[in-house]
């Protein structure tokens, strides 16, 4: 029996297309934002075996003396020791959905969540890039250190195929770092299932859910069509506002489902918006990364952060 031919959408081809000619503009965009938070240094330094120096320290007694730098100690009476930057580099998968409910973009906002989601991908891929860490994409780059990361995914993501709103985590390794970025609204028990199984694994998952305004306001009023950018399917409201507590409610209840399971396997989840600057959700991200708390915790303004 002969395979079956894959129906390839024409839309979705466009839409390929389309990301493809912006990639360029996206990448100088990604590397400004990256420059704005840490000006291309990377948040995870700290003292280790290496050969860069950290720091000089006081010499502690019963530490072997050779770990003693003579010519610092020379300059008073107290003995040093120099610290060197701990320089092992760590796996680390970036992925942002390219599905085409990403696509949007309200007028409530100047950018689609699909660009935004590339640019924060590519943003953090410079910064991980220039820290030395080893960084790969899912089904299109296996890891690798190099301080030209954000041109390399930029580049492939100019060849990706068909899109998918979560990546192929076969690779993954235990302890490995995984960021994920999308609007998340498939199935709730769908993306539990994804948590778990990377849990199995013994990798650790970083999800930031990229949504625009309109998405969590809901502002429509009277009668509306609204078409599924994923099936096409076309559902009309009569009285659109009349149904607005009842969307809000559904819309938490989802992203409380995904925010516990990513708790309870111990991962960070969280918000940014795209009304907001990239820079506040590549804080959180790189916040997470860093093995810490990100001073903007949810990649949203204050005074309501959310994570998990």
């Amino acid at each position: 029996m002969a395979a079956a031919t894959p129906i390839i959408v024409p839309e979705r081809i466009g839409a390929a297309r389309s990301l493809a000619s912006r990639l360029p503009e996206l990448l100088i965009d990604a590397r400004r934002v990256a420059a704005n938070v840490m000006l291309g240094v990377h948040g995870r330094r700290r003292a280790g075996p290496g050969e860069t120096f950290w720091e000089f320290r006081p010499y502690t007694q019963g530490e072997p003396a050779r770990r003693i730098d003579w010519r610092r100690s020379a300059r008073d009476r107290h003995l040093y020791v120099r610290e060197r930057e701990w320089e092992a580099s760590q796996t680390v998968w970036l992925w942002a959905d390219l599905s085409p409910s990403m696509d949007f973009r309200s007028r409530l906002a100047e950018t689609s969540k699909l660009d935004r989601a590339v640019v924060l991908i590519l943003a953090l891929a410079d910064m991980l890039g220039r820290g030395g860490e080893r960084i790969g994409l899912p089904g299109l780059l296996e890891p690798r250190i190099g301080r030209n990361a954000a041109e390399r995914f930029a580049t492939a993501l100019m060849q990706s195929g068909a899109p998918s709103d979560w990546p192929n985590l076969d690779r993954v390794a235990r302890f490995a770092e995984v960021v994920v970025i999308g609007d998340f609204l498939s199935d709730a028990q769908s993306m539990r299932t994804h948590i778990q199984d990377l849990a199995t694994k013994g990798a650790n998952l970083h999800l930031l859910q990229v949504l625009d305004p309109a998405e969590e306001a809901f502002p429509f009023e009277g009668r509306l069509e609204f078409r599924d950018p994923e099936t096409g399917a076309v559902w009309t409201s009569e009285r659109a506002g009349s149904i607005r507590d009842r969307y809000k409610a559904r819309l938490g209840a989802h992203r409380d489902a995904i925010s516990e399971a990513a708790r309870s396997a111990g991962f960070s989840f969280g918000v940014h918006h795209t009304d907001r600057p990239a820079a506040e959700g590549l804080l959180f991200l790189q916040g997470r990364l860093g093995g810490g708390r990100s001073a903007i915790e949810s990649g949203r303004a204050p005074p309501e952060p959310s994570y998990a």
